[in-house]
C-alpha cells in the first residue's frame, strides 16, 4: 500500500492519474562489489537527477545483484512483473497484459538480447511515438538497495527484462519520476501502436461478458480501477483504491452444478489479492475438477492473479480502460477477430479547408444482421503535444456520400447534416467508436486551433472495408480544381502494397532502399505514369526510406513500409490533380499549390532554390521528382518540429545535430 505524496492531479484527458508522483531525490555515484569486465556500455543520457525516493541507492548492473543473471527465463509471463517502489502500477498492468501475447511483446522487447554472447551492457527496447516505431537504448545498470531491485522486478531473482523495460521506459518519459504517476491507457498505447479508449462498466452483470469477449477475442488489452475509495486504501474485500488491475481473461467454468462465467484479474504487485467469492481459497472452487481448472491455468497461489464473477466485478471496479488492436499489430497471434487499419498521416492548416477521407463499408459485422451494420473505431491523435503541452478541442464529423471518391464542397457542408458527429474536449487522441449501415461515407477531422498541426487519423473497421485520403480541391481565382479521378490510379492500393512486400521482402520482412526502388519501378510502368519510371532513380529511393525510418537503421518493417505507401499514395493524388495538362509534370506555377495541397507552403525565396535543385532544365517537375520533392521537405519539417520543443519556431543546434539532420535526409 503506498501513501500520496502529492495532490492528485488531472491530464489532458481529463482523468485522474491511478497513482501519485513523489519528490525527486539525488543519487549517489554507483560503486562496485566486484570487477566487471573492460568497455560495458554505459548511457551518459539517462535522466537519472529526476528519481522519487527518500534515501539513496546504489546503481548496480545484474552481475552484481545475482551470479547468472537471465534476460528472460521459461519466456516473458505475466508473473515477471512485480512492482517495486515506484507507484506505476498503470505502467507495470500494461506491460503484463502485453505479456500475453508474445508478437507484441517482441515488437517492444526485441529477441537476441542477453547476458551471454556479445554482451556489452546495452540493451534495447522500442515504444510506438506518433504513429512510429521509436528506439531506446539503455544501459543494464539499475537502481538497487541492499542488492535487491529497488522499481520493478521479476518474480525470478535472475530475470531483468521488465526492470530493463522499465528503464527504458522512463528514459522515454524523461526520468524514473516521470512513471511515479500515468494512466493505463498511455503505457498501452506506447507499447502496442493500439487505439485506447474508457468503457463504462454495466450496471447489468449479465452484460458484462457481452462486453468483454469480443473485446478479449480482437486481442484488446484491457485494465480496469476502483475509483470510488481513498487512494492507497483496500475495500472489505481487499481491492486497492485508484490501482491498475489487467483483465487477462474470461472463462465459462464447468462445474458440478451450472456452467458459471468468471474473469480473470491480475495485480501488478504480484500480491494483495481479491478475497471474495472464487478467490484463491475460496469453496467455490472445489465444485471444479482438477482437470477443469488446470484447463483455465488456475494456480492457487499469492502471485496477484484471481478470478471474479461479472457481479463482484461490477461492485469492486468502476473504471475499464481498453487498447484496441488492429491485424497488423497481432499478425502472428491467435486472435480471432482482429480490427483491420488503415493509417492517415495529415497536416491541419487553419481557414484552407477540411482534410476529408472516404471510409467505404463493404461488409456488415453480421451476415444474419437485417440491418447490415459495420462496427468502426476512429482515432484522431495530435501530433508533438508532448513537447508543446498545448491541446485543442477535436471533432470527427461523418457524412453519408454517393461514391468512394466523392468531395463535400463547403456549400455542401453547410447543407448536409452529419449522420454522426462526436465532439471531445482537449486531449491526446480523440477516440470514437460506432456502427453505420453499408455505404459510401466522408470522414471530417476538425482541430479547433488557429495553428497548424499535425495528426494521426486511424480508421479500424471489422471487416475489409477501406479508407483513402480524398484529394481536396484548391480555390484558383474563382475555379475550384476538380478531384482526382478515380480511373486515374498512379500506385497501387495499400492492400496491393502488402502482397508487393510480401513478394519482395518475403522471408527477410523489411524493405531496404534497393526493394523499394524494384517495387516502385514496375508499379509506376504499369499505371498512368507509364514511362516515368525511368526517372526515378535508387538515391530518391533511399529518401523515401529516411522518411519513416525513425530508428535510423536504412530499412522498414512492413508498418513503416505501409505508412510510407500512404503518404506516396496520397501525393500521386495530388499531382494528378495539379497535373492539369496531364503530360506527366508539374509546370513551374503548378508546384507552389500542389505544395499546398501537400500541406506545406513556400515563399518565393524557398521556391527558388526548389527549381534550381529538383526540378528538370525547363523548371518542370516529373512524378518520382515530385515525390522526392515533398520526402526532402516533410524530412527537413519534421527533424525541425523535433527539436522546436517550445513550439516557438526557433531552434538552436551545435555541429553534431545539424550533421545528423543533414547527412541522413
Amino acid at each position: 500500500m503506498f501513501e500520496i505524496r502529492t495532490q492528485l492531479s488531472r491530464d489532458s484527458s481529463g482523468s485522474t492519474p491511478w497513482e501519485s508522483l513523489g519528490s525527486p531525490t539525488l543519487l549517489r555515484s554507483p560503486t562496485s562489489g566486484f570487477p566487471l569486465p573492460d568497455g560495458l556500455y554505459e548511457d551518459a543520457t539517462f535522466p537519472k537527477q529526476h528519481m522519487p525516493i527518500r534515501e539513496e541507492f546504489v546503481w548496480k548492473r545484474p552481475q552484481e545483484i545475482c551470479k547468472s543473471p537471465q534476460f528472460i527465463t521459461d519466456g516473458a509471463t505475466r508473473m515477471d512483473v512485480c512492482q517495486g517502489e515506484l507507484n506505476d502500477c498503470w505502467f507495470l498492468s500494461a506491460v503484463a497484459s502485453l505479456s500475453l501475447n508474445p508478437f507484441l511483446l517482441h515488437q517492444v522487447v526485441p529477441p537476441g538480447q542477453g547476458f551471454q554472447g556479445g554482451y556489452n551492457g546495452c540493451f534495447r527496447f522500442r515504444f510506438w511515438q506518433n504513429g512510429v516505431w521509436t528506439d531506446v537504448q539503455i544501459d543494464d545498470r539499475l537502481p538497487t538497495k541492499r542488492d535487491k531491485l529497488v522499481y520493478m522486478r521479476s518474480s525470478n531473482k535472475d530475470e531483468f527484462w521488465s526492470a530493463l523495460l522499465e528503464k527504458a521506459y522512463a528514459k522515454l518519459k524523461g526520468g524514473y519520476s516521470a512513471l511515479d504517476m500515468g494512466y493505463p491507457h498511455v503505457a498501452m498505447a506506447d507499447m502496442t501502436g493500439g487505439i485506447t479508449g474508457g468503457l463504462r462498466v454495466p450496471s447489468d452483470p449479465r452484460k458484462l461478458g457481452y462486453e468483454l469477449q469480443p473485446l478479449l477475442q480482437k486481442g484488446a488489452l484491457i485494465n480496469c480501477a476502483n475509483t470510488t475509495g481513498p487512494f492507497g486504501k483496500k475495500n472489505d474485500f481487499g481491492i486497492v483504491y485508484w490501482h491498475a488491475y489487467s483483465v487477462t481473461g474470461l472463462e465459462t467454468i464447468k462445474t458440478k452444478g451450472s456452467p458459471v462465467q468468471l474473469v480473470r484479474i491480475r495485480n501488478p504487485w504480484g500480491n494483495t489479492e481479491w478475497n471474495g467469492p472464487w478467490s484463491d481459497g475460496g469453496s467455490e472452487w472445489d465444485n471444479v475438477s482438477a482437470e477443469e481448472q488446470q484447463r483455465v491455468e488456475r494456480i492457487q497461489q499469492e502471485d496477484g492473479e484471481f478470478w471474479m464473477s461479472p457481479e463482484d466485478f461490477c461492485q469492486n471496479f468502476d473504471m475499464v480502460e481498453v487498447c484496441h488492436l488492429s491485424g497488423d499489430a497481432l499478425s502472428e497471434s491467435k486472435v480471432k477477430k482482429p480490427w483491420k487499419c488503415t493509417l492517415h498521416h495529415g497536416h491541419w492548416i487553419p481557414q484552407r479547408g477540411l482534410p476529408q477521407y472516404s471510409l467505404t463499408l463493404l461488409e456488415e459485422d453480421d451476415p444474419s444482421d437485417p440491418e447490415q451494420m459495420c462496427s468502426f473505431l476512429l482515432a484522431l491523435m495530435q501530433k508533438h503535444t508532448h513537447k508543446t503541452g498545448v491541446l485543442s478541442n477535436t471533432e470527427l464529423r461523418i457524412y453519408k456520400v454517393r461514391s468512394e471518391y466523392e468531395f463535400l464542397s463547403s456549400q455542401d457542408l453547410e447543407q448536409l447534416r452529419p449522420v454522426r458527429r462526436d465532439i471531445s474536449e482537449p486531449r491526446r487522441e480523440h477516440v470514437y467508436r460506432g456502427r453505420l449501415p453499408l455505404g459510401h461515407y466522408i470522414i471530417i477531422p476538425y482541430i479547433n486551433t488557429n495553428r497548424e498541426e499535425e495528426f494521426l487519423l486511424r480508421v479500424l473497421t471489422e471487416k475489409a472495408n477501406k479508407t483513402i485520403a480524398v484529394v481536396t480541391p484548391t480555390v484558383d481565382g474563382n475555379s475550384i480544381t476538380p478531384p482526382m479521378s478515380p480511373r486515374l490510379v498512379g500506385l497501387p492500393s495499400l492492400n496491393e502494397a502488402r502482397e508487393l512486400f510480401v513478394k519482395h521482402c518475403g522471408k527477410e520482412s523489411y524493405c531496404t532502399s534497393l526493394d523499394l526502388y524494384n517495387m516502385l519501378t514496375g508499379a509506376i510502368a504499369k499505371g498512368v505514369f507509364a514511362g516515368s519510371e525511368k526517372q526515378l532513380n535508387l538515391e530518391q529511393c533511399k529518401s523515401f526510406v529516411v522518411l519513416m525510418d525513425n530508428q535510423v537503421k536504412g530499412r522498414l518493417d512492413l508498418m513503416e513500409f505501409l505508412a510510407l505507401w500512404e503518404q506516396l499514395w496520397d501525393w500521386t493524388g495530388i499531382f494528378l490533380t495539379f497535373d492539369k495538362n496531364k503530360n506527366q509534370v508539374l509546370d513551374y506555377n503548378e508546384i507552389p499549390p500542389a505544395l499546398e495541397a501537400a500541406g506545406i507552403s513556400v515563399d518565393r525565396f524557398i521556391m527558388q532554390r526548389i527549381v534550381l535543385r529538383y526540378t528538370e532544365p525547363n523548371s518542370t517537375v516529373t512524378f518520382p521528382g515530385f515525390l522526392f520533392l515533398l520526402t526532402k521537405l516533410n524530412c527537413m519539417i519534421r527533424e525541425f518540429q523535433e527539436l522546436d520543443g517550445t513550439g516557438k519556431g526557433v531552434i538552436s543546434v551545435n555541429l553534431r545535430e545539424f550533421l545528423k539532420i543533414t547527412m541522413y535526409n
